[in-house]
């Protein structure tokens, strides 16, 4: 995301400690900072979710809308998915058009959701070939504190997981819930020196050389894969990444519900 500064000394002690497997928070290697999930959390929506990861804070807006499908695919709802950097989250964003880095939250947040098959997008056709149900998913970071792919993920599948299609408003019989198939989890590591970590934050993430995001569903199954930054990522620390993300998948899968 954006980039500052930061002293030596700073940069030395971070990984000192991560050289003895520590860090700042007194989190270990593999460990998350605190989630906290609020579903409902905006009443114009017809799904949201606001997620507190440490100082990092996410929202995610659902609206679905009956629509023209695409001609391709005559028979299948629409699912999209957008992201915008609030000029108040962080000193290092500005107002305007989403910028690379929000293109690009949108896109791997947008990924694990499609390659999953979270929304059955078949089960939102309502006339084949004339008419399906589009399903907007507009993401918002608050507060940046690192690790915003997790967040985003997390805010994302949440908002759809409580969504509702709003059938009366459109004169279509009765509100129904959004068809969810599976809960796919996001887990982000950064390289930082010679040490993989899990969520990392916000200076951790200004010093790291790459960065992978991995994305799971229900049953350990690997969705969706990206990798940031120009530094290397070893065979053996990808086997080492793919696994943590099967284990914290499960773990964070269970604070969703």
């Amino acid at each position: 995301m954006g980039s500052e500064i930061m002293s030596d000394i700073k940069r030395d002690h971070i990984l000192k400690l991560l050289g003895d497997g520590k860090r700042e928070d007194g989190r270990g290697v593999t460990d998350y900072r605190s989630i906290k999930i609020e579903t409902n959390c905006i009443e114009s929506a017809d799904g949201s979710a606001g997620v507190y990861l440490g100082n990092t804070k996410v929202m995610a807006g659902v609206k679905i809308i009956p629509g023209t499908p695409f001609g391709d695919t005559p028979n299948i709802g629409v699912l999209t998915t957008g992201a915008e950097f609030l000029p108040m989250a962080h000193p290092s964003f500005e107002s305007g058009p989403p910028g690379e880095d929000a293109i690009e939250l949108a896109r791997v947040v947008d990924r694990g959701i499609r390659e999953s098959g979270m929304v059955d997008v078949e089960a939102l056709c309502i006339t084949p070939g004339e008419e399906v149900w589009m399903c907007f998913v507009d993401i918002y970071v608050h507060d940046y504190d690192g690790n915003l792919f997790d967040a985003a993920n997390l805010a994302a599948v949440s908002a759809l997981k409580t969504a509702t299609i709003p059938c009366a408003q459109y004169g279509k019989g009765e509100d129904r819930p959004l068809p969810v198939t599976c809960i796919p989890i996001s887990v982000t590591e950064s390289k930082v020196g010679n040490t993989l970590i899990v969520d990392p934050n916000f200076d951790e993430e200004q010093i790291s050389s790459a960065r992978l995001t991995v994305t799971t569903d229900d049953n350990g199954n690997f969705r969706a894969m990206q990798k940031g930054g120009c530094g290397s990522i070893t065979l053996d620390e990808l086997s080492l990444c793919l696994d943590r993300a099967v284990e914290k998948g499960a773990e964070i899968r269970k604070i969703i519900g």
